[in-house]
């Protein structure tokens, strides 16, 4: 007799010259490809376009480049899914990632050969690295936030392309070219301004406030779209202790809790 086993729980043995593999796992993260979601494990490898990882509210992964160029951080709340991973005949190395939702910083050394890609594709644009130490914020409306640490990477969208160097930030709206880069603030510029906190009902309370535009907000575990200056008027679940959770990410990772006590 022939046993079936799910497809879900086989592990994968595709052989390419290219991967992806997890080397560490906090929480809840799971690997996707196509309509399959499993958890993921240590030592998993992302070989195919399409396989990807999923994190959940307060996990994280981090993810190692085969050719050892370096790695990549992926917070919680984030969709990150392999475009290509291809060795050319002259012996470069190409490595097209996509960044759906959330947060990812690269840890990356220079590139040795002329003819290797490092490119991150969002719903905004894409960037591209030969070697640096940057990272992106993806929010839900396809904004992407952009910072450098070290380094350069360029953003290119709508047909323009604009470099971002070391101490360097910018935000990309879909539909629109890349914005002049500004100056990443010397202390980690996660503060929330609220203007308006008030209770609508009995569950619900009305937040009014600003963040810095590249950032990330997330409120009750649930990613917010805030406009192209960073000002969000939002209706939010509230508790019972009428506390509600906030965290604002910055593109490079740092991150500022706050629970708001509404009055």
């Amino acid at each position: 007799m022939t046993s079936h086993v799910p497809l879900a729980s086989l592990p994968l043995q595709v052989r390419v010259d290219r991967w992806l593999e997890i080397r560490q796992i906090v929480g809840s993260v799971f690997y996707s490809r196509q309509q399959i979601t499993q958890p993921a494990r240590v030592g998993m490898q992302l070989q195919q376009p399409g396989e990807g990882v999923l994190t959940a509210a307060r996990s994280r992964t981090v993810l190692a480049v085969d050719t050892g160029i370096g790695f990549i951080d992926v917070a919680e709340r984030t969709v990150l899914r392999v475009q290509k991973l291809q060795k050319l005949p002259d012996g470069g190395h190409i490595t097209h990632l996509q960044v759906i939702s959330g947060q990812a910083r690269l840890r990356v050394r220079r590139f040795t050969h002329n003819s290797s890609e490092l490119e991150i594709q969002t719903p905004a644009g894409w960037s591209a690295v030969r070697g640096t130490v940057f990272g992106l914020t993806v929010h839900p409306d396809g904004k992407t936030g952009l910072a450098t640490r070290e380094g350069k990477v360029t953003t290119n969208a709508q047909g323009k392309t604009v470099p971002v160097s070391a101490g360097f930030q910018n935000l990309t709206i879909p539909g629109e070219p890349p914005s002049p880069p500004v100056p990443i603030p010397l202390k980690p510029n996660t503060r929330l301004q609220l203007q308006i906190l008030i209770a609508v009902s009995h569950q619900a309370a009305r937040i009014v406030g600003r963040i810095d535009p590249v950032n990330l907000l997330i409120i009750g575990d649930q990613p917010q779209i805030v406009d192209r200056n960073g000002r969000f008027d939002l209706t939010v679940a509230m508790a019972a202790n009428r506390r509600i959770p906030v965290v604002v990410i910055t593109p490079l990772g740092q991150q500022q809790a706050y629970e708001l006590a509404v009055p």
